[in-house]
């Protein structure tokens, strides 16, 4: 017999929980499991009353919670002193773990033949996700999230179920961007595995279906699948996960019923707790693996020194745009010629492999590549957009590694996350951002260690068009910027520029 306001819960399939409660508990867990998205008081289905601005992560009518919030719904109970009852259903319970012994992953690892050894917090990563089945992995770039991600796969393919038997429990890796599948494939190929044989890559253009172990693809290229063909995946991962669209990414992990292993990985969460229980529900608690400053004091990212140069525009320009929207403020700085110029001087300056990155193509990135490229002579200059073919692109990544005084002018869309050039050593923010992700993971292009072991250099371009008091949108962004960095203890010097 079960005791008074004992909440019940039980595996409807490996996305979801069911929640047997009494009326009043399902009050609870609807505004316990309910958060304001960011910035929602500006959205129109707000303001027009149609939208309360909340997610509800708990549906109160079909009682439903995503597994991964198993933990919060512990805490939930404990903090209310509700009896927390799991019952066992086909697809186990929720609290389920895997027990694995330090000698068995050892002897796991040998018998791969892998290039390199797992570092030590690559080797928590990796029994983190066994024991728990699911888990968000926040690790930085440069922290080898793809050797992780290999190895907990290969763990799934050879030691939970069986390929020559059986082949209705394939593993399916979800990423971002037509690039991010290329460079999966081609990490695992490095790292020895039969690429050819056992994985299948989808984006525009690819065959959506295969009966190889493995499938990589773009969450824009399956998230209209039907729900048939994700019940063949028993193990999931999302890579660079803070980049999915939050509605196409719930609905590819909710079709997974089968899928008992999941993982997402990042470098990066928004700071906001609406994007982190999201995460959560859909892969498991967030684990941080390790972070940037840790990786650069072992020696095992590179080094960072931040010039943020700060451009103090005419008083004519500054009055001129003091009423100016946001996009009128950007149209003006990104086509301004003096500030285009001292961008492209300053990265044909720079010794070493440099990356521009800019945000709009057509007003700023192809007219940055041919100032560019008219002065660089025979100095090799690559331009990289959402219009260059993925082959092309990882192609460009691949020659720029092998050279030691390339430069690479590339929208912040498809190099800013997730692209790793080994030997980059220069990085300038042509753009304006005030976003922590793109920040972040833009710095992080340049973190992986180069042949020469040398300090990454990252220019970053502030605006200055402020008058008295009033400050423009570009300097405040720039302000938020020096928090980003302050924050994860880059050192850094500001230096005024006069662009009048």
């Amino acid at each position: 017999m079960s005791l008074p306001n004992t909440i019940t819960v039980g595996l409807k399939d490996h996305s979801m929980m069911l929640v047997d409660c009494n009326q009043h508990q399902l009050q609870e867990l609807r505004d316990y499991f309910s958060f304001f998205v960011p910035g929602h008081k500006f959205m129109p289905a707000f303001k027009s009353r149609k939208w309360d601005g909340k997610i509800k992560l708990f549906n109160q009518i079909t009682r439903e919670l995503n597994t991964g919030l198993y933990e919060h719904l512990k805490k939930f109970c404990s903090d209310r002193m509700y009896p927390l009852q799991l019952q066992e259903t086909d697809y186990g319970h929720p609290a389920q773990t895997n027990h694995v012994a330090h000698q068995n992953l050892v002897k796991f690892q040998s018998e791969l033949d892998l290039p390199f050894d797992l570092r030590d917090y690559q080797y928590d990563a990796v029994t983190h996700g066994i024991e728990k089945k699911r888990a968000v992995l926040l690790s930085p770039t440069g922290s080898g999230k793809s050797f992780i991600i290999y190895n907990l796969l290969r763990w799934y393919l050879d030691c939970v179920t069986n390929f020559v038997d059986n082949f209705d429990k394939q593993v399916l890796i979800v990423v971002p961007t037509t690039s991010l599948v290329e460079q999966m494939y081609k990490d695992f190929e490095d790292y020895g595995y039969d690429v050819k044989e056992n994985v299948h890559r989808i984006y525009s253009g690819k065959d959506k279906t295969t009966d190889k172990p493995i499938i990589i693809s773009t969450w824009q290229s399956i998230y209209k699948f039907p729900k048939e063909w994700f019940e063949t995946m028993g193990c999931v991962f999302g890579d660079e996960v803070h980049l999915f669209k939050a509605k196409s990414l719930s609905g590819i992990m909710n079709k997974c019923v089968n899928a008992e292993y999941r993982f997402g990985t990042t470098g990066t969460l928004d700071g906001t707790e609406t994007n982190k229980l999201v995460l959560e529900g859909l892969f498991g608690p967030v684990r941080r693996v390790t972070m940037t400053k840790d990786l650069q004091e072992k020696g095992t990212l590179a080094k960072i020194d931040i010039s943020i140069l700060l451009l103090r525009y005419h008083n004519d320009i500054c009055h001129m745009l003091k009423d100016a929207t946001y996009q009128e403020e950007i149209d003006y700085i990104v086509t301004n010629e003096k500030r285009n110029r001292l961008i492209s001087n300053l990265a044909l300056d720079q010794t070493g492999n440099s990356l521009v990155l800019f945000q709009f193509v057509e007003k700023h990135g192809k007219p940055l590549f041919d100032m560019i490229k008219d002065k660089a002579g025979d100095r090799p200059v690559y331009y990289v957009s959402g219009e260059v073919e993925a082959s092309d692109r990882e192609q460009i990544r691949g020659i720029v590694e092998g050279q030691k005084n390339a430069i690479i002018v590339a929208s912040l869309g498809t190099f800013s996350t997730g692209i790793n050039i080994r030997n980059l050593h220069n990085i300038v923010f042509a753009s304006p951002s005030k976003s922590q992700v793109k920040v972040l993971q833009s710095i992080g292009r340049g973190l992986r260690k180069s042949d020469d072991g040398s300090v990454t250099k990252l220019y970053d371009i502030a605006d200055d068009l402020h008058i008295r008091k009033h400050k423009n949108f570009t300097l405040r962004h720039s302000a938020e910027r020096i928090k980003i960095y302050t924050k994860e203890q880059f050192p850094y010097k500001i230096h005024q520029i006069d662009l009048k």
